[in-house]
């Protein structure tokens, strides 16, 4: 439960209290991060065009620096400053350059909000995380997107013909290396991380569903066949003809293979028996059909990343005691998002899945950043307490239809 902790006007301030608390956390190794974010205005010099700053705690040569980030629309940029400095430096910024400042640490989080006008406030609550990242300034960021991967990133004009990574492009890239990140824990919980255990291993079958331009297919093929050496089919479906068959050049191209893009649309699309089965912003019901054509493959792994909810608002209800909060538009917008999430978490438990909702990327990046990954760990349509919860919530919010309707078909009936 969140703490409201005294505003400004207190003694001391609720800026020192902030400032001290980061001290505090510099001192006993508990900082995890800081954000310095909503500029005041448009600046010059090194904070021109920042949107935010990001502050870990790091050791250079063994004495402890402040590494602050610098995030810009096309780059990042970096400065190392010594502990002490750059406590006065942080000191300088609130209220004058950025009016928001999130303090995480492993013991609890802190949260500092300077209004142009009104009460400067503190608010506390529990930690985000328990562990502190590595003070190494020296040890690189592990990344799936290696020298290795410089021929399909140029191909699909993320890298230029150096390797470098266009500055247009470079969201996409964060995106396609966090979603590297997410597969690979993913492939982890199969049992498909690394390189195989045996040299004939199977066939690992992976469709990855509304693909577009490919940008994730060719990643989650190079995390398998390259990065773990794994035999892997890849086939990206995509509607449009003319990204099927740029996506096939660039695949050629390299000599990708295991690796296919066909014309064909999420809900008839034929496929074999899947392995894996991903869907990244698939519009509205595709989603559903993607769940859906993953369920009936007999998947181990869904990953999908929902865009835009409209089947479940026409009918969502305003049961007590929430009917007050839904009569306002935008509350019952994402409540109806929230629900149907919720429902699809609640249909893939039904079908004998373990989910995880995960953060895909950061909110700058994307705001449909929510993906829900599925496990498959047990028998399909057999756990009658997982139905009676889907029809429960659906009877609570007055939702007479989704689209994974088809999976609650009546269980058979035993024997007698």
């Amino acid at each position: 439960m969140n703490e409201i902790v005294a505003p400004l006007s207190a003694t001391p301030s609720a800026v020192e209290r902030f400032l001290a608390q980061l001290a505090a956390s510099c001192a006993d190794d508990s900082l995890v991060r800081v954000t310095l974010s909503s500029p005041v205005a448009p600046a010059t010099g090194e904070l021109a065009s920042v949107g935010k700053i990001l502050i870990r705690l790091i050791d250079l040569k063994a004495v402890p620096h402040l590494s602050l980030t610098f995030r810009q629309p096309q780059r990042d940029v970096t400065r190392n400053l010594p502990l002490t400095e750059g406590l006065a430096w942080v000191r300088a910024q609130l209220g004058v350059t950025f009016r928001n400042a999130h303090l995480a640490t492993t013991r609890r989080d802190w949260q500092l909000g300077i209004p142009a006008r009104g009460e400067v406030h503190l608010v506390t609550h529990r930690p985000g995380t328990k562990t502190a990242p590595p003070r190494s300034h020296d040890e690189a960021k592990h990344s799936f997107l290696d020298a290795s991967a410089r021929d399909w990133l140029e191909g699909l004009g993320i890298a230029d013909v150096s390797g470098r990574i266009r500055p247009a492009m470079a969201d996409k890239h964060h995106q396609i290396s966090r979603y590297l990140e997410i597969l690979a824990h993913l492939a982890a919980d199969c049992g498909w991380a690394g390189a195989p255990a045996v040299a004939d291993a199977p066939l690992l079958t992976v469709a990855d569903m509304g693909c577009g331009k490919g940008y994730l297919t060719f990643g989650a093929w190079h995390l398998f066949h390259r990065v773990w050496q794994r035999p892997v089919c890849v086939l990206g479906v995509e509607t449009r003809p003319e990204l099927t068959a740029g996506a096939n050049s660039v695949a050629v191209r390299i000599g990708a293979a295991g690796l296919t893009f066909v014309t064909g649309d999420i809900a008839s699309a034929e496929l074999p028996l899947l392995d894996a089965l991903i869907a990244l912003h698939a519009c509205n019901t595709a989603t559903d059909d993607a769940l859906r054509r993953g369920v009936e493959a007999r998947a181990r792994l869904l990953v999908v990343a929902p865009c835009c909810h409209q089947e479940v608002r026409p009918q969502l209800g305003q049961p007590q005691p929430l009917a007050e909060v839904l009569r306002h538009g935008l509350m019952a917008e994402r409540m109806a998002e929230w629900a149907t999430d919720g429902l699809r978490a609640l249909f893939l438990e039904w079908a004998g899945y373990r989910v995880k909702l995960i953060e895909f990327v950061a909110s700058e990046h994307t705001p449909k950043n929510l993906m829900l990954a599925a496990v498959k760990v047990g028998e399909p349509f057999r756990d009658t307490a997982a139905r009676e919860r889907i029809l429960r919530f659906k009877d609570f919010f007055g939702i007479h239809r989704h689209s994974l309707d088809p999976l609650l078909a009546p269980l058979p009936k035993t024997p007698e």
